[in-house]
């Protein structure tokens, strides 16, 4: 089945929606892991209730499945029964019972939809979602997402509201077959205005009409990529090289991140990473391989993980799949940009490594840039050196680093992330400077950060988070 997205034309263009607080996790029990839910769906235990049975539920019988006991939900178009999922999910039961006995697409799809959950809940499908009869002319109902799609008559009325240039589109589907109709509202189109790809779980369809291009791009599209060479850079990260295949041509934007995936243990896993340069000093010197065959990523191994101790494990010549980039991060926030704050915990600092070599070469107007950098000792600072060589490189440039947990040595900064450190680091050039703060590290950092910036009176528009 293609995964086709709630009804908007041309397709949203971001897999995951950037939220300025980022999603919450909450601890999980004792053998709740991901690879403890792995074993138990490989353990042939009857994880729907149904004894292997598929069934077509209607809407009615969906909505009697909305307790913790026997919750279930659909995601485009297919019902899971997701009670047993309830304690692995990273997210929390809570947010679990926001979609119980409902269409959670929309849901699913703001929080991550990145995820590949055909793999991941396979043995909990209960069945697919029964078609609806057309309703009496004279019915009115609430009209909302069914299937993770409008109906005609909402496109329609959409389409009316947008004016004639705007086309919809709309789907059906078979057990055999997917049919997608585009609305262009023109008389005019012919076979070369339309161009078709489909690619494995990917479809592309774009239509060109008069000065305009729609896309509708269905499904996350991964390349594979070969592994070029893996260094440490602290005792527990790597900086790993990959080579795009000959054919592809990649340079992902300044603030945005990919998907890396792997299968592990017959299960397709998903991580969301930010690129890097190949060194922080990159834009200052010739790089060593060319920037468009090659992709860099710093990567913190987490020995009792599931996903970087598979990648730390792929040799030299191994695979792995990268999707296309995504974010809603616009370098426009840098225009008459005057001060550059950043403040970043762990490897929440890898986004900043582009931010800091593109607004140090092409900003014109910026005054001063300074990063404050929190890690627990000073082992755990990435690309130490290159810092405090790039502040003799470039005098607008300064770093100060904040340890949690120093040796006794320590002379800087220490502590956690608060309003006293932070009050006295943001200091604008000018009264009236044009400012931006990026902050990224784990969710907590980030989400506390922003509490402590809107306290100290920094607008919404003056900070950008990054999460994923």
């Amino acid at each position: 089945m293609l995964n086709v997205p709630s009804q908007s034309f041309p397709a949203p263009s971001s897999q995951q929606r950037v939220v300025a607080g980022g999603r919450s996790k909450v601890p999980l029990k004792q053998g709740r892991s991901l690879m403890d839910w792995i074993r138990l769906t490989k353990s042939g235990k009857d994880l729907t209730g149904l004894k292997g049975r598929l069934i077509e539920v209607t809407e009615e019988e969906l909505k009697k499945h909305d307790k913790k006991d026997d919750c279930w939900i659909c995601i485009r178009g297919f019902v899971y029964n997701v009670s047993p999922y309830m304690e692995y999910h990273p997210g929390g039961e809570d947010e679990l019972m926001r979609a119980a006995g409902s269409d959670g697409t929309d849901l699913f799809d703001q929080v991550h939809r990145w995820v590949n959950y055909e793999s991941m809940l396979k043995e909990c499908l209960v069945g697919r979602m029964a078609v609806k009869p057309a309703a009496p002319k004279d019915y009115h109902e609430e009209k909302k997402v069914l299937n993770g799609m409008l109906p005609k008559s909402q496109a329609t009325d959409t389409l009316a509201r947008e004016g004639p240039s705007s086309p919809s589109y709309d789907w059906f589907q078979t057990d055999s077959l997917v049919t997608i109709v585009v609305y262009t509202k023109q008389k005019d189109i012919t076979l070369d205005s339309v161009i078709v790809d489909h690619q494995d779980d990917s479809f592309r369809a774009e239509t060109i009409i008069k000065d305009y291009s729609y896309l509708i791009n269905i499904g996350l599209f991964y390349r594979q990529c070969q592994l070029i060479s893996k260094e440490d850079v602290t005792h527990d990260t790597r900086l790993f090289c990959f080579m795009l295949p000959p054919s592809t041509h990649l340079q992902v934007p300044i603030g945005q991140h990919v998907y890396l995936k792997l299968t592990i243990t017959d299960t397709e896993i998903v991580k969301p990473y930010t690129p890097v340069s190949d060194s922080l000093l990159s834009e200052f010197k010739e790089p060593a391989l060319p920037n468009n065959k090659y992709i860099y990523f710093l990567i913190k191994i987490y020995p009792a993980g599931l996903f970087t101790p598979e990648l730390d494990h792929l040799q030299i010549g191994d695979f792995v799949f990268v999707s296309n980039p995504e974010g809603n991060f616009k370098t426009s926030q840098f225009q008459e940009l005057e001060d550059l704050f950043l403040l970043a915990a762990g490897t929440g600092f890898t986004p900043m490594v582009k931010l800091l070599n593109y607004a140090l070469t092409n900003i014109p107007s910026l005054r001063k840039v300074k990063l404050m950098f929190f890690n627990k000792t000073e082992d755990d600072i990435i690309w130490r050196s290159h810092l405090e060589e790039l502040t003799f490189k470039d005098k607008r440039f300064d770093v100060e680093f904040v340890l949690s947990a120093p040796i006794s040595e320590w002379n800087g900064k220490q502590g956690h992330v608060s309003p006293a450190l932070l009050s006295e680091f943001l200091k604008r050039s000018s009264d009236k400077s044009k400012v931006l703060i990026c902050i990224c590290g784990p969710t907590p950092f980030t989400e506390q950060g922003i509490k402590f910036l809107h306290e100290l009176n920094f607008s919404k528009d003056e900070i950008h988070s990054f999460t994923a």
